[in-house]
């Protein structure tokens, strides 16, 4: 911690260079036990994948004629698709590049921006990146549960055909059921998830495996050259097909999302060891039964088991979707609790469910919003298979967004060799291009609903973000210097009272006009005044002993910088606290006040954005929660003084 540091200043602390990191509070314990709480968190979505993927491939709309050649070729395409895209790029190469031990796409983001300077044309593509893929993710988080617990339910048709009519009802009550308990944690439901999943695993294994004994001729689908002559047998069929293989790897990118909840290590044993053999063997069990019974193709996972079990069966497919659905909602509120803090959302109510895992947030706004997507998505599509278009669309543009920014760590931040980066990075570019443009083609047939769902989140988000950036330019523009103001100030002090009065600022160097306000209005200056900015650093934790940055103006006058990570709560009781360990003041709650503006944004023809998206940032600010609640002020210590500011 810096006390009354000379150098202090807004440029000085823009970005942090060389600040310790707290370890996330997961990390500590057992690779093993982590490794089996990963099994119950990260991979339930791509370990649900079996439900609807193979299905998908053979469809009779895809034009493909049934032969054992093409057998062996969608199960090889599966294989090596596992073992480049999943193992090789995720597991092996993108999981390298942590954030501090945070993955996630915007985590990835505020790594590759340390390379870029400030405001230059490199940084912007960056961020704009970044923002396109978090909001593809948002499509994701729709898209999982409906897909998800759609599939799993339609096993019922598979008991009875009288029971279709019953599919989508029974899918929009689980749903519903799941949006509901979001309130209440996942800390007790996530204790489950483990064992559930562990189970979930082995049964899907032992499902193929008693298929592949059968048949064991399937293994040979290993080689990739049955793939290769598929492809080349069947052309743009081929290529169609290739669009629903890629569903067997829905759920990669949590692999890397989630990785700063569990580490690495964890992470790459619970696939290596126990998902990669199950599904694989689930998958390779499909195929083989597909070359006995051709039939099946028409729901061929739940038509694995005889008839008895089926209905257990399903019950444990939905059990194991609402996982996954779980998961990927949870995803959620941690991208927009890390897309708050990063300002690119506007601030809104997040409640921690738990008081032993920081991660564990609820954000009631984005809960009750995807749930009636969820619904409509649901109602709209109908059928597993017609999700399936949007879903790979959602996932593969992220993928790809993935492989840029991850290029440009490997170069800059690790300084790899040029070759070896422009080699890694096209391989995987070719496969992700591949199955994107596989899936383009079914925009027609659904791809537009993540494209235009991404787009409108995408306008939001940095409509936000460049709203925010002409705010802080403006303040700069027409502010007045506070280190001089507060000299001439006190040349003729107005009248002292008792007390301590905080003003928020977003900028250290200026005057806030809060304390503008006061003066003018009040005609008084507290015994103490202390001029505070909330900083948030693209690092996911900051310590306690490097929060606080004080430097003494004299007079009772102080400026503070206090920062967070992206991946924390700023609270003023902890900085209060903070402030008194690293200084003789004592700040007595009761008699402090916290001051800050509450200003209301006027759209111009000022250069700046185009005027319908100024008017659209005036409405998200308006809108936005106020930041007394975000940083926890006490609401009868606060005193706003409104304001309006052309833009």
């Amino acid at each position: 911690m810096s006390v009354s540091n000379p150098e202090f200043s807004e440029s000085s602390l823009l970005r942090p260079v060389e600040v310790s990191r707290e370890r996330h509070p997961h990390k500590k314990g057992a690779s093993i036990s982590l490794m089996f709480a990963a099994i119950g968190v990260v991979f339930g979505d791509i370990g649900t994948s079996p439900l609807y993927a193979l299905k998908e491939c053979f469809s009779p709309e895809h034009g493909i004629p049934f032969s054992a050649d093409a057998v062996y070729g969608v199960i090889s395409m599966v294989f090596w698709a596992f073992a480049i895209v999943v193992s090789l790029k995720y597991v092996l190469f993108v999981m390298r590049a942590n954030n501090h031990g945070e993955g996630g796409i915007l985590a990835l983001m505020a790594l590759a921006l340390r390379t870029a300077p400030t405001g230059s044309k490199r940084s912007l593509l960056i961020i704009m990146a970044g923002v396109f893929g978090a909001c593809m993710f948002y499509g994701d988080a729709i898209i999982t549960p409906a897909i998800s617990v759609l599939s799993a339910v339609e096993g019922l048709e598979v008991i009875s055909k009288d029971l279709s009519s019953y599919v989508i009802p029974v899918t929009i009550i689980i749903l519903t059921v799941l949006f509901l308990i979001q309130k209440t944690g996942t800390d007790i439901v996530g204790k489950l998830f483990g064992p559930i999943m562990i189970v979930w695993f082995v049964v899907i294994g032992l499902m193929g495996l008693n298929q592949v004994v059968q048949n064991p001729a399937i293994f040979t689908a290993v080689n990739p050259m049955h793939a290769i002559y598929f492809m080349y047998e069947h052309a743009l069929q081929g290529f169609i097909v290739l669009g629903a293989v890629f569903l067997v790897l829905t759920g990669a990118e949590a692999l890397y999302a989630d990785m700063g909840h569990f580490g690495v290590k964890p992470i790459r044993m619970g696939w290596f060891f126990i998902v990669m053999p199950c599904l694989l063997l689930n998958y390779f069990g499909q195929g083989a039964m597909f070359l006995s019974r051709p039939e099946t193709i028409s729901n061929p996972f739940f038509l694995m088991v005889s008839e008895e079990f089926v209905f257990p069966l399903v019950l444990l497919a939905t059990a194991a979707t609402v996982i996954a659905s779980q998961a990927v909602i949870s995803g959620a509120f941690s991208m927009t609790s890390q897309a708050i803090l990063l300002g690119f959302v506007p601030r809104m109510k997040v409640r921690h469910t738990s008081d032993r895992e920081i991660g564990q947030i609820y954000m009631p706004l984005v809960n009750w919003v995807l749930l009636a997507l969820v619904i409509i998505v649901v109602l709209a599509f109908k059928k597993s298979e017609n999700l399936a278009a949007a879903y790979g669309i959602a996932v593969t543009t992220t993928m790809i967004i993935t492989t840029f920014l991850a290029a440009i760590v490997m170069r800059v931040v690790w300084r790899w060799n040029t070759f070896l980066v422009t080699f890694v990075i096209s391989a995987f570019l070719i496969v992700d291009f591949a199955f994107l443009s596989a899936n383009l083609l079914k925009i027609l047939e659904g791809g537009w609903f993540p494209l235009l769902l991404g787009a409108v989140c995408f306008v939001l988000l940095m409509t936000w973000y460049q709203g925010r950036k002409i705010l802080r330019q403006n303040a700069m523009n027409n502010g007045i210097e506070l280190k001089g103001f507060i000299e001439a100030l006190m040349m003729h002090p107005p009248h002292r009272v008792d007390g301590t009065a905080v003003f928020l600022t977003a900028h250290v160097d200026y005057v806030p006009v809060s304390f503008l306000h006061n003066l003018k209005h009040n005609h008084i200056l507290h015994e103490r005044v202390f001029f505070l900015k909330v900083s948030i650093w693209d690092v996911p934790y900051v310590k306690d002993e490097e929060r606080i940055t004080l430097r003494d103006l004299g007079n009772g006058i102080y400026i503070v910088r206090a920062v967070y990570g992206f991946n924390e709560t700023p609270d003023v009781g902890q900085i209060t606290e903070l402030i008194e360990k690293s200084s003789n003041l004592k700040l007595d709650p009761m008699n402090t006040s916290f001051f800050l503006s509450r200003d209301t944004i006027v759209s111009t023809e000022i250069p700046g954005m185009a005027l319908w998206r100024e008017r659209l940032f005036g409405w998200m600010y308006q809108n936005a929660a106020r930041q007394s609640d975000f940083i926890k002020i006490p609401a009868n210590r606060l005193v706003e003084l409104g304001a309006k500011v052309e833009i």
